[in-house]
């Protein structure tokens, strides 16, 4: 199959003048007369005639452009904001610090702005991600056999009432009933596509997902169902081995994941979801073909719903189908990051990106 990783210079233009943001970190516009590059979907509206299209931002700055100060297109690829990681690199070193509204503001943070992150990322508030983070620590602790006053107050609780609320309404049993419980750790790792949410269980990964997509609650809410567990904002041995593979997969060393994977979907979505698995790395295959491999060959519109309720992206690789054409479609992490990672898996390189070296 003819796979086209570009689109045409017609359809960026188009793209362009409709200010398409689907095309965002797919290409760039640069303007001649002004000397600047944009995302497709800047509000700007130059003369067909003065521009000209880049697919990477180097190429743009290479070819002596700089980045527009209206649309940030170097920020298109995305990496958590500089106040989020100061504020995770301070819980890292004091991890039962309680940071008060007070001393977020004297950080120059409003607690307002830490809260609404945290949600949105993270299905939590900052205050619960914190305290979340406290009680994976004692869970962890309590199963290992640590004394339960050690556990108590090394997490910062101030009796054993208080600490054993907390645990209980977190985890549903009581301290001394912990012994056969799970929860689902989560992080965000960054990569060079940006921020990942990754989710796991003691058994394997169950959520890789862009912290950007709109689907990102919608799923984070699905696990939380489907597993019955809750989730902390803590690591564990299965997102330390997928952070190590990704960081190989990103530099073309790696093309096949060994981390175990832990998949609750429909019966339908599961064997959708399987057929993924089986694509080698490197290639692609339609819709159409992925409908007849599962032996449903009607069910086209089906299988490429179920490509988009994906929950473990790039293990389960959804980016490896696109359309019968061979154009790019239907990616909810945006058509830029299935380009690269296309390009990727097609080279063995990550693609430049970079506005300077």
């Amino acid at each position: 199959m003819n796979l086209q990783l570009s689109p045409s210079p017609t359809e960026m233009e188009q793209a362009f003048y409709r200010k398409d943001a689907s095309y965002d970190g797919v290409f760039f516009v640069a303007v001649r007369t002004t000397g600047i590059f944009c995302r497709p979907s800047c509000p700007s509206r130059p003369k067909p005639e003065n521009i000209e299209f880049f697919t990477t931002i180097r190429d743009a700055v290479f070819a002596g452009y700089r980045p527009c100060k209206r649309c940030h297109p170097t920020e298109v690829y995305g990496a958590l904001p500089d106040w989020v990681m100061s504020l995770m690199q301070r819980l890292e070193a004091t991890p039962n610090a309680k940071i008060t509204s007070a001393e977020l503001r004297s950080l120059g943070i409003t607690p307002e702005r830490v809260r609404r992150w945290f949600r949105e990322h993270y299905g939590m508030t900052f205050a619960e991600w914190c305290r979340g983070r406290r009680l994976a620590d004692a869970f962890t602790r309590i199963r290992e056999g640590a004394e339960l006053d050690d556990v108590v107050f090394a997490n910062g609780y101030e009796s054993h009432s208080g600490f054993r609320e907390a645990f209980s309404k977190t985890f549903g049993v009581s301290p001394g009933q912990s012994q056969n419980e799970d929860y689902i750790a989560t992080q965000i790792l960054e990569t060079p596509l940006g921020a990942l949410l990754v989710g796991a269980v003691s058994q394997g990964i169950c959520l890789i997902e862009y912290t950007d997509r709109r689907m990102l609650e919608h799923n984070y809410a699905e696990i939380c169902k489907r597993f019955g567990y809750p989730v902390l904002p803590v690591t564990n041995n299965q997102i330390e081995h997928l952070r190590d593979e990704l960081s190989e997969y990103f530099t073309g060393t790696l093309t096949k994941f060994t981390v175990p994977l832990v998949v609750h979907g429909t019966a339908f979505q599961e064997r959708v979801w399987s057929e993924l698995q089986r694509i080698p790395y490197g290639k692609t295959i339609s819709y159409d073909e992925q409908a007849h491999q599962i032996g449903q060959p009607t069910a086209v519109r089906a299988v490429a719903r179920a490509n988009g309720m994906n929950r473990i992206n790039i293990l389960i690789p959804c980016h490896r189908v696109i359309g019968k054409d061979g154009q790019l479609t239907g990616y909810g992490g945006g058509l830029w990051r299935k380009r690269l990672l296309l390009e990727l898996e097609r080279t063995g390189k990550f693609p430049g990106n970079e506005a300077s070296e």
